[in-house]
């Protein structure tokens, strides 16, 4: 009897699963991840089968900073999390991070790209998180498809792979289906809600973008609230109040699985520019040391003009990009490229004289900033989007709405400064974050997904023509009302000279070159004619299969593929102007060295010291020399404050001897003038010497000052804080004194000292407040900060070993509690996994917290 009951109950189990197997909508997706897998690999083809590979000038640069770690892990298969290849030497918290609790999710980012060759794997992974969101919202999958194809091909996505920002892009890709994770929540799947959303959460945040994670708050704050309110209308407050707290627990667990990460960037930007601002007391701050957060003019550069914000329907309203990835460099784009600007030559409409000045206008003529291209989120989208504001019902719809108008007044910056400055001032961390235009990608995510809410509505309304018709027309209607004035009418979107090029009419330069200026203007509105016509075509052609399928001209199913073969059509020949065959390199170029060495580096790379820096005077904000060298300059968006400070004072001036000095202290062997020049430098202190004297200062004001007059091979300057750890008087320097460092790793230097009465020893390496241990003899001493940016440490009489080693507690501490929580998100996805095969019909959705879209 009980065998009979549990053969039963077998037989049941396989029903369900069977049943869940053969639904539709399961069907679809397998169809739907063949669908996007094919767009993805064609869309690069035939770059991803010939073996061609992008060289971005981003990935160059984080290849550049992040050489010496990976020597250093080649040589010894030990990951160091110290460089001094950049700015005298930092933490790679932000250059090349590694966490050993990472190994446990990092092959997730395998799967979610399916396989496919790069780049093609992120365009997949960017579409399928999307498709993930709306089937979490219940949109059948032929809908979703379409929606994950606008997602995926929003402009500004292909971008970002042309440009090399792979982990901004991978952050957004991991977004769509965290929200999808939310949204199960509070549709009552809490175990594969919450699940879902830790996983994908963790995801997102181990790509170490926070800027992105960051906007994406407003999202998933919004979308609380809106279901917050559905609940409340449904008297389900208990089953919100399970949901929100399950997603808090997903929240804890997803940020415990990057705790290595996210405590040690917090840390590390308490010391930087993105963190703190300088120490030093200037006139600027009324005596008043600015604490937290970037300038807000450098936070409000590259600010979206009000009338470029109709590139999100016009993409070439304001000319497109000013540079393009081309071979593994950035190809200006000049009108002189333009095939309409010949023909204006050949038929005589400009002075020959003239029309090589063409090439100094840009393509692009918006802010002064440049730009890799416009974000476009497709024409069909924009209309859809539009009816989704009128024919969608209910809270989410009116936080979509809201949270896209939120982020194009952000994306303002500048141009609507009192509603940014209230942001800076009163949000916490939005002073932590450049480049506010960047917000954009809240609308980038919430029009596609109000439009595709809009479509779904529509083909699962009846007789939806008699019902929408209204609607329809007056949202396909707006859509080409704006096209039809960008056809008409080009320059209602503002002047054909872009912002910076407006001091060419005050100089009346439009006089003295007026075919020149007449070519200009016809060249540039020319171009927002044709994208206005362009985008005019695919919105009406978008309302003519809604009309045909309403007046029974066309299945279905044949208005389903017409409207995917435009949405993707649209966006597809559009990328295709920023990222094509032209961006890539050939086998043979991508073998070539990107950081060729000059004869200048050949010459230094003949010293076999261990450790000295290198100024390049051409090259100092470059990140390509920190390939060869350890450098004193380089590029890094979060360098040390106290080195930025240096380099405003003196390293960026060099304009008298205390300048020098800070050169020498810094150990710069070698100047280099130009390619082929490089000079000794016969001043440079070396790795470590002995002071004579040591001066304490009140403050950083002081310590700084003190700079100009001291000489550091004799005295040192510290602030008084340090003053029990440095001594108050140094014994005599003998003449038999000596120090030197005998063994070099980025993370671990040791040397060796005698000195007959003991003394104060100055090493030319950058302080850094935590991290560094030191031992002498194997005793632990402190290290102290003398010279405002240097390390220094009491040295007893004798002979002694001294050793520095970065190694932070911290790391360890951080990722075993990672660990733990990675294996319990994965315990939680499998007991998900589970539960949702093996659930009857009629438990499925009896706690949903829903509306009718």
């Amino acid at each position: 009897m009980e065998q009979k009951q549990a053969n039963a109950q077998t037989e049941t189990l396989m029903q369900r699963i069977v049943s869940k197997i053969k639904n539709p909508q399961f069907y679809g997706f397998i169809a739907s991840i063949a669908i996007l897998a094919a767009i993805s690999f064609f869309y690069f083809y035939p770059d991803v089968v010939q073996g061609n590979e992008l060289r971005q000038y981003d990935m160059q640069q984080g290849a550049a900073n992040g050489q010496e770690a990976k020597a250093h892990f080649d040589a010894t298969g030990e990951k160091s999390l110290w460089t001094n290849s950049l700015f005298s030497g930092m933490p790679t918290f932000q250059i090349s991070p590694y966490y050993e609790s990472n190994d446990l999710f990092s092959w997730i980012n395998d799967i979610m790209g399916f396989g496919l060759p790069a780049p093609a794997n992120l365009l997949f992974m960017m579409m399928v998180g999307f498709l993930i969101l709306m089937l979490a919202f219940k949109v059948r999958w032929y809908f979703a498809v379409i929606g994950a194809i606008a997602y995926g091909f929003s402009s500004y996505f292909i971008i970002l792979i042309g440009a090399g920002h792979i982990w901004k892009f991978i952050t957004l890709a991991y977004i769509p289906p965290t929200i999808a994770g939310i949204v199960l929540c509070y549709r009552g799947r809490y175990l594969l809600g919450g699940a879902l959303a830790a996983l994908f959460a963790m995801m997102q945040i181990s790509s170490n973008h926070v800027q992105m994670s960051y906007y994406f708050l407003f999202v998933i704050i919004g979308l609380v609230i809106a279901y917050f309110i559905l609940a409340l209308r449904k008297k389900q407050l208990k089953q919100w109040s399970i949901a929100t707290g399950s997603l808090m627990i997903a929240a804890i667990l997803a940020v415990t699985a990057n705790l290595p990460s996210l405590y040690n960037t917090y840390e590390y930007s308490k010391e930087t520019m993105r963190g703190k601002h300088t120490d030093l007391v200037t006139t600027q701050t009324s005596g008043e040391k600015k604490s937290g957060g970037l300038d807000k003019d450098y936070i409000m550069g590259y600010s979206y003009t009000p009338s470029e914000t109709f590139t999100l329907l016009i993409p070439n309203v304001k000319g497109g990009a000013s540079v393009k990835p081309e071979q593994g460099r950035h190809k200006p784009l000049s009108l002189y490229d333009l095939p309409e600007a010949q023909k204006l030559i050949n038929d005589g409409e400009i002075y020959a004289q003239e029309a090589a000045n063409l090439q100094a206008f840009s393509q692009y003529f918006g802010a002064p900033e440049g730009t890799n291209g416009p974000v476009y989120v497709g024409a069909l989208i924009f209309a859809l989007f539009l009816l989704g504001c009128i024919i969608v019902r209910g809270p989410i719809k009116w936080i979509l709405v809201a949270l896209t108008l939120l982020s194009i007044f952000l994306a303002w910056g500048r141009y609507m400064e009192w509603f940014t400055m209230l942001f800076i001032d009163y949000i916490p961390m939005y002073n932590k974050f450049r480049t506010v235009e960047s917000v954009l990608v809240i609308a980038e995510f919430t029009m596609p997904l109000l439009g595709i809410l809009a479509l779904h509505k529509l083909f699962t309304t009846p007789q939806f023509w008699n019902k929408y018709a209204k609607s329809i027309y007056a949202a396909f209607g707006t859509a080409l009302f704006f096209c039809l004035l960008g056809i008409l009418s080009p320059g209602i979107f503002g002047s054909y000279l872009g912002e910076g090029e407006q001091g060419y009419i005050a100089e009346g330069l439009d006089k003295q070159y007026p075919s020149l200026f007449s070519a200009v203007e016809a060249l540039r509105y020319s171009m927002v004619r044709s994208d206005a016509l362009r985008s005019f075509f695919f919105i009406a052609a978008g309302g003519a299969v809604l009309l045909l399928m309403m007046r029974r001209k066309i299945h279905t199913w044949g208005a389903v593929a017409i409207l995917f073969a435009l949405v993707l059509g649209d966006l597809y020949m559009v990328n295709k102007r920023y990222l094509n065959h032209d961006s890539f390199c050939t086998p043979e170029l991508t073998k070539a060295d990107p950081f060729p060495l000059r004869p200048a580096d050949r010459k230094i790379l003949t010293d076999t010291a261990m450790n000295y820096r290198v100024l390049d005077l051409q090259n100092f904000g470059s990140p390509s020399p920190s390939y060869h060298h350890k450098m004193v300059g380089g590029y890094h968006a979060a360098k040390l404050t106290r080195y930025q400070d240096m380099i405003s004072r003196h390293i960026g001036r060099l304009s008298d001897e205390s300048d020098i000095n800070i050169l020498n202290m810094l150990n710069t062997k070698y100047i280099i003038s130009d390619a082929n020049t490089v000079d000794i430098n016969p001043e440079a202190l070396g790795n470590a010497w002995w002071v004579e004297n040591i001066e304490y200062a009140d403050n950083a004001n002081a310590e700084m000052a003190a700079l100009d007059t001291i000489q550091p091979a004799i005295t040192a300057v510290a602030d008084v804080k340090f003053k029990e750890i440095l001594g108050s008087e140094i014994p005599q320097k003998l003449p038999g004194d000596t120090i030197f460092e005998t063994t070099y790793a980025p993370n671990k230097l040791t040397y060796h000292a005698h000195s007959a009465n003991g003394g104060l020893a100055v090493f030319s390496e950058v302080y850094f407040p935590w991290g560094w241990k030191a031992t002498i003899d194997g005793n632990p001493t402190e290290i102290g900060r003398v010279n405002y940016l240097l390390r220094a440490l009491r040295v007893p009489a004798g002979s002694h070993t001294i050793e520095m080693k970065f190694d932070p507690d911290s790391i360890h501490n951080t990722v075993n509690a990672a660990r733990i929580a990675i294996i319990i998100i994965y315990i939680a996805l499998i007991g998900a996994a589970v539960l949702a095969l093996t659930r009857k019909p009629e438990q499925e959705d009896t706690t949903v917290i829903d509306e009718s879209y």
